[in-house]
């Protein structure tokens, strides 16, 4: 099949990608000159394991290309995916200018397809955005009508930042919202060689499954951080406890993200809590769970402020920034957070990640991070060795294998602040003096 893939962040990116080896002809649709240009060279602009070889194998063997104006492309193509960004606005909505914009320019470029194309929707939208929004744009510009002239599909991702390739061919489902059995038969063609369940469901439902899920994982992993608060006051192991909770395999389903540990954070489970609640609070629905699993996510980062002022160190060195290893998505990370507490503290930090490489980053994410810790190039160091110099205790926030190695390779006089049960996984030889949240 010929498909356009509007907007290419790691969403779009990866799919453009992934389409492309299974066979189909692609073109990735950006207005960021500079993206466009590194894709046609065959080189990747994100940070995303195999990507890299994945974009350069697509392009060499032209299966691959971008451009920034797409409208004069849709009457070539079959199927348009729109993978645009949805950021939150400040009161928790969702901001759609990019998909209005993306869809106007596929209706334009309808008015002179001849053969039936399928606008899919993969971005992340709150339910009735297809049906309200998206339609109705299309249809202005290009003066036909869906259904009948061209297919509607929403069709959500289920990709992990750091794991996107893996998840992009092994989804736990498929999931196609359809107007229409035609416009859902074009749209589940994509993924014939993927190996998932292949659910079909109506345009609303395939919106709000993956605010449900994220709004789950989150609910996971506050509920779980809350149990380890209140047992690190009463003096009880919390991963005992919530070792039990995650026994229960008949109705607590799955061990997912049930980990006492620092708050989460990132592109998706912040942004989509904040659009459920809005929501709700718009079709006055008292969302009091949701409602209360941001606050008590800043809460953990407040925790963490808490223990290593018990330490009494001023000299503090973080490992890792972004909120997991792998991605140099910085978006949300809760350490950023916690880095700008302490600094307003008085700390002396320094920071590390392996992922994070200022003279690299380009675009939306470097500002981003300049915005949030304009003392960035101040206190990030380039080796592992300088940040944990000197340093009174150790932060560590991500799990990797070269953090358990250095670990273990501390004096006896340097604490270590594990955010991530890194304990878990060191080598025999490692020998830290471990002073880990305990909740």
């Amino acid at each position: 099949m010929r498909i356009l893939v509007w907007g290419l962040g790691y969403v779009g990116t990866v799919s453009a990608a992934c389409l492309a080896k299974a066979g189909h002809e692609v073109v990735g649709v950006e207005p960021n000159p500079t993206k466009v240009e590194s894709l046609n060279s065959g080189a990747g602009f994100i940070k995303e394991p195999g990507l890299d070889a994945l974009l350069a194998e697509m392009v060499g063997k032209k299966r691959l290309r971008a451009t920034q104006s797409g409208s004069e492309w849709v009457a070539w193509g079959d199927v348009s995916l729109i993978c645009v960004g949805t950021p939150s606005a400040a009161d928790g909505s969702l901001l759609l200018d990019h998909i209005r914009n993306a869809a106007a320019d596929i209706g334009r470029g309808l008015r002179s397809a001849k053969g039936y194309h399928v606008v899919v929707l993969r971005s992340t939208v709150f339910p009735g955005t297809m049906r309200q929004q998206v339609v109705p744009t299309l249809e202005e510009h290009s003066g036909r009508r869906a259904g009948s002239d061209f297919g509607v599909v929403v069709n959500p991702e289920f990709m992990r930042e750091a794991s996107a390739i893996n998840d992009f061919y092994a989804p736990p489902y498929t999931v196609i919202g359809q107007l229409d059995s035609r416009s859902g038969d074009a749209a589940a063609a994509l993924y014939e060689g993927v190996t998932a369940p292949l659910r079909r469901l109506s345009l609303e439902e395939a919106e709000i499954i993956k605010l449900c899920n994220n709004a789950f994982h989150a609910i996971k992993i506050g509920f779980a951080n809350e149990i380890g608060r209140l047992c690190d006051q009463v003096g009880i192991d919390s991963h005992a406890v919530m070792g039990m909770v995650c026994a229960d395999k008949k109705l607590n389903v799955s061990t997912a993200y049930l980990k006492p540990g620092f708050a989460f954070g990132g592109s998706c489970l912040p942004k989509d809590l904040r659009s459920l609640v809005f929501h709700g609070r718009r079709a006055g629905v008292a969302l009091p769970i949701l409602e209360s699993i941001l606050p008590s996510n800043r809460l953990q980062i407040e925790a963490a402020r808490i223990k290593l002022h018990e330490f009494r160190a001023g000299k503090i060195g973080i490992l890792g920034l972004s909120f997991k290893p792998g991605t140099d998505d910085l978006r949300e990370s809760p350490v950023i957070a916690l880095i700008r507490d302490l600094w307003q503290d008085g700390a002396d930090l320094t920071v590390f990640d392996p992922d994070v490489e200022l003279d690299k980053m380009l675009g939306s994410n470097r500002e981003y991070l300049e915005r949030q810790l304009p003392q960035i190039q101040q206190i990030l160091r380039t080796s592992i060795e300088d940040a944990m110099s000197e340093r009174e205790i150790i932060v560590v926030n991500q799990k990797r294998p070269e953090f358990v190695d250095a670990l273990g390779r501390l004096n006896s006089s340097t604490a270590v602040l594990d955010l991530v049960r890194l304990q878990e996984e060191r080598t025999a030889s490692g020998s830290f003096r471990y002073r880990g949240i305990s909740w």
